[in-house]
């Protein structure tokens, strides 16, 4: 029996929604107490997952396009709902399975100006800068990448030529914007595959990476009526309040609806989960009003993507045996500044998990009440998220013998800040929705009943409430979760003094590895002390093992052979899932939960370069990963 059908086909009430109920006959009203004997009508709930990539640039972004990417966005949905394509080193590629919704996000700043450099338009060759991008960007290789990332860092410190910068106004930029609107209409398929307009508002603040991606619900009769927000004064701001302002005045003049998802924080230096604000005058605390704004417009976060994971870092979670997974804390996105530990807790999703409950305290309003989201920000076209398909991120690291040990970026005194190798195959967003199109997508993710995967489509369901302990023993988990609580996303309201349930499920990717364990991850504030508190707990494992006398798990196993590579699924178990009572609530204190689903040890893509290639690994290399998922929290806040 497929677990994973059972699971989705059951009902539960949406408050709010009245769904149409057939007359149930009187002889068996009372036995099926007001539902039809058959599980599987009149379902009222989000009974199924899709997965998709919410972060894509094609050669339209002008560090992609300048950077030696060819792949339009038409290759890219092509690519994405299943065909095979010819990616920009001349390499067959094509994915195991399609997604099931996509998002092209190239660059609001410059939109167009990129095609015009490369072919050397009059107003560019006029400009010195122009000219040697333009030069520079036609040589291809590494000389274009270099070329590309100065393009990135002259952006960010403010020192781009306003000749290359297109903006609204611009022939150029209104056209191209047309031309995604007419291409998302046109590979859109409801049902099948669904695409969005949808574009990346690129704040860099002197390097440190505070890009959104603002998704748009609807269709053309819409977003043809506006072009893309920039960060280019005086048409354009990189502050995220001004963000705001104008996601605000989307929904009001076009009567359509919009949402942002902040970028992977790692390269932020602290400035993605501030306390103060940033952007004013020296620096005063975070206010309501924008404790509201940010509420209410970023419902998710990018909690992995190619460069690097960004749960939480193992200098802020020590006692997590799971906190150091493909972590990347050189500095900022240019490298012109280094990382320095006190910037780590605005950047990580744990730690602005917890000053937002911190904040609430003090504002009124949780700033950072955020769900679970991953996406790969892709720079070539094509989104690669198995291990052993793994394009990566730019041109120069699709796949060859040299990728993983070519520097990806240093810093202004030559030191290395990273090489190829450390870039992640990740990552995918899931929803639970009703159907695949436009609006069920975008309301999931808004609902925030949404979970982040590294690459794997393991099946996760999530649930706070109140719960038996046998509920596993039945099938119908998903009517369960729902009639008993609120799902992930959600916000928790309990008894006088008792400790919420979580209902928690996973089944594993059909083509993937067996699951090692489910963690539930609580964070708080301690009402005595006031200091923010994290902890870990293992909830349902794999195998014959039993935690030590030190509360820990044993490790798994590992199958993986490295010779080959591949793994075997003789370890781990194809599905877990528990019903966990929180042994540790105190009704005064707010805090969020949320559950992380860990695979059993597989290759990583850099072995699978090692055995194709031949190829040698910079020292200290990981060869092997172990995947994960991560649901959206559910939130306790205190009467």
């Amino acid at each position: 029996m497929n677990i994973f059908h059972c699971l989705a086909g059951f009902v539960f009430a949406v408050p709010g929604i009245v769904f149409a109920q057939e007359v149930v006959p009187e002889a068996t009203a009372g036995f099926l107490k007001g539902r039809p004997y058959s599980p599987y009508a009149d379902r009222a709930f989000p009974e199924r997952v899709f997965f998709g990539d919410t972060h894509v640039h094609t050669a339209l972004s002008a560090d992609a396009g300048g950077g030696g990417t060819r792949l339009m966005p038409r290759d890219a949905y092509r690519f994405a709902r299943g065909e095979q394509v010819t990616s920009n080193t001349g390499q067959p590629v094509k994915l195991p399975r399609p997604f099931d919704f996509y998002m092209i996000t190239d660059h609001s700043d410059g939109m167009g100006a990129i095609t015009d450099i490369l072919s050397g338009a009059p107003n560019i060759l006029a400009d010195e800068q122009g000219r040697r991008f333009h030069e520079a960007f036609n040589q291809g290789g590494e000389i274009a990448l270099r070329a590309s990332q100065e393009m990135t860092a002259s952006f960010a410190q403010g020192t781009i030529s306003p000749a290359l910068n297109y903006q609204p106004g611009n022939p150029a930029y209104e056209r191209v914007w047309d031309d995604l609107i007419s291409i998302a209409e046109e590979f859109n398929q409801p049902g099948v595959f669904t695409t969005f307009a949808a574009f990346e508002w690129t704040s860099l603040v002197q390097g440190n990476n505070l890009h959104r991606n603002i998704i748009l619900r609807d269709g053309p009769e819409k977003t043809g009526q506006i072009v893309p927000y920039t960060t280019t004064p005086p048409l354009g701001s990189s502050n995220p309040r001004d963000l705001y302002a104008w996601l605000q005045i989307y929904e009001d003049t076009t009567g359509g609806d919009a949402l942002a998802i902040a970028h992977n924080g790692n390269l932020s230096n602290g400035w993605m989960f501030s306390l103060v604000d940033d952007f004013a005058d020296g620096t005063p605390p975070l206010d309501r009003d924008y404790a509201e704004q940010r509420q209410k417009w970023e419902p998710l976060y990018e909690w992995s993507q190619y460069k690097g994971d960004g749960e939480t870092h193992p200098l802020l979670s020590s006692e997590d045996e799971f906190a150091d997974f493909e972590t990347w804390d050189y500095g900022n996105l240019d490298a012109s500044v280094a990382k320095t530990p006190e910037m780590l807790p605005g950047e990580y999703a744990r730690s602005g998990l917890l000053r937002g409950l911190a904040l609430q305290a003090e504002l009124g309003v949780n700033p950072y009440k955020f769900g679970a989201n991953a996406a790969t920000d892709t720079h070539i076209g094509i989104t690669t998220v198995s291990e052993d398909n793994f394009f990566s991120k730019q041109v120069p690291y699709e796949p060859s013998a040299e990728r993983a040990s070519h520097v990806g970026k240093a810093f202004a005194d030559g030191n290395v800040a990273y090489y190829g190798s450390a870039y992640s195959a990740a990552g995918l967003t899931a929803v639970w929705a009703r159907k695949n199109t436009r609006g069920a997508i975008f309301d999931a993710m808004e609902r925030r009943e949404a979970y982040a995967t590294t690459g794997p489509r393991m099946s996760v369901r999530f649930f706070g409430g109140d719960y038996d302990p046998d509920a596993l023993a039945r099938r119908d988990l998903a009517r369960i979760g729902y009639s008993g609580g609120v799902p992930m996303g959600g916000d928790l309201s309990v008894a006088e003094g008792e400790a919420p349930d979580f209902l928690v499920y996973s089944l594993r990717d059909a083509v993937g590895a067996n699951l090692d364990r489910i963690q539930i991850v609580k964070g708080w504030i301690d009402t005595e002390t006031g200091a923010a508190m994290e902890r870990v707990y293992d909830v349902a494992w794999g195998g014959e093992r039993s935690p030590g006398a030190d509360g820990m798990l044993p490790p798994v196993g590992n199958t993986v052979d490295l010779s080959i590579p591949s793994w075997t699924n003789t370890i781990g178990s194809p599905e877990l899932g528990a019903v966990w009572t929180d042994p540790d609530f105190d009704p005064a204190e707010p805090a969020f939960y949320y559950a992380r689903v860990i695979e059993i040890p597989t290759p990583r893509w850099t072995a699978y370069d090692a055995v194709k290639f031949g190829a040698e690994m910079p020292e200290g290399t990981p060869m092997t990963t172990q995947d994960r998922a991560y649901t959206s929290p559910i939130w306790f806040t205190p009467d």
